[in-house]
């Protein structure tokens, strides 16, 4: 098995036990840095070059394509699919997650429960906005905004219509959601694997804070999913056409809400919080998806029509 980790920096947490399950396996496994190759299109042939060298073609691939690199990143993963490639997050799946509009609209439409959410120009008055949204205390997420970057909770009404009119002022793409005050600023995350959760945690945010990130300085425990939580984490997973993610979700008095769907999670604060080998999860799923005959590989169904 020759496996390709789509990686900037090889030494990250993550990149690094991926590498280590996989020679764990006996498998050959290389890092690349995707933003050093190149696409090369002729009639019938595509070829990646790297480094200035011709590319050879792996079984399969682990995207972990940064948010801010994802146009670049999806469109590699997308030529190796059609180059019959596994790979664990599909290029379609990737794109749809990274989109926090799209991937609402998605999840709403398999029946997955989440906060309610406005969505609305900077023509649309911040009022009937907030209205629309149920009232203060909101949240208010830039749609660019990744790790709890760009997330604003406003106390009062009139502190989100200040808000609103200064992000609108600047022509920024908003979500506003209604805040849950339950949750009291923890979250779980549940690790999907092959439509299994293969671990779960809960984040707590710092005092004072109620992004529960841990990039914000959030801590992290092991936490037993309910029988609601897990079927709410597989319905999430398998609506995005996920293979590997990780889906946040919030307790609150109607259930467990879906926060996002995040197609390249971390593996540093489930493994520390949980003692599993999340890392072995994935190549077990990898060798569970390869067929031994290349003839046999097929590209996956959510990059058709890509």
């Amino acid at each position: 098995m020759t496996l390709y980790i789509l990686s900037r920096n090889a030494n990250l947490y993550s990149t690094r036990r991926l590498v280590e399950a996989a020679h764990a396996r006996g498998w050959e496994c290389r890092v690349i840095d995707y933003l050093r190759c190149s696409i090369e299109i002729q009639k019938n042939s595509l070829h990646i070059n790297y480094n200035g060298e011709k590319l050879p073609i792996p079984d399969a691939i682990i995207p972990r394509i940064g948010a801010s690199r994802t146009f670049f990143g999806t469109a590699m993963v997308r030529h190796l699919e059609m180059m019959n490639v596994f790979s664990v997050a599909g290029s379609l799946a990737i794109s749809r997650s990274r989109d926090k509009l799209r991937s609402l609209q998605i999840l709403s439409k398999h029946g997955v429960d989440m906060p309610k959410t406005v969505f609305a120009s900077n023509k649309s008055s911040a009022k009937d906005i907030i209205k629309l949204s149920g009232g203060a205390p909101l949240v208010l997420k830039i749609l660019e905004g990744t790790q709890g970057v760009g997330v604003v909770l406003a106390e009062s009404q009139k502190a989100a219509k200040s808000v609103l009119d200064a992000f609108y002022g600047m022509n920024v793409n908003l979500l506003v959601q209604e805040y849950i005050e339950e949750a009291g600023g923890a979250d779980i995350r549940a690790i999907v694997v092959d439509g299994e959760v293969v671990g779960a945690m809960k984040r707590q945010g710092a005092e004072g804070d109620f992004r529960s990130n841990l990039h914000q300085g959030g801590s992290s425990s092991a936490y037993t999913l309910n029988r609601k939580e897990r079927a709410m984490a597989l319905l999430a997973a398998k609506a995005m056409g996920l293979g590997v993610c990780g889906v946040d979700m919030i307790p609150s008095k109607r259930g467990p809400l879906v926060m996002e769907v995040n197609s390249s999670p971390g593996l540093k604060g489930i493994e520390k919080a949980t003692g599993m080998d999340i890392a072995g999860k994935i190549m077990e799923y990898i060798a569970k998806s390869v067929p031994t005959s290349p003839s046999q590989r097929k590209r996956p169904k959510d990059s058709i029509g890509a």
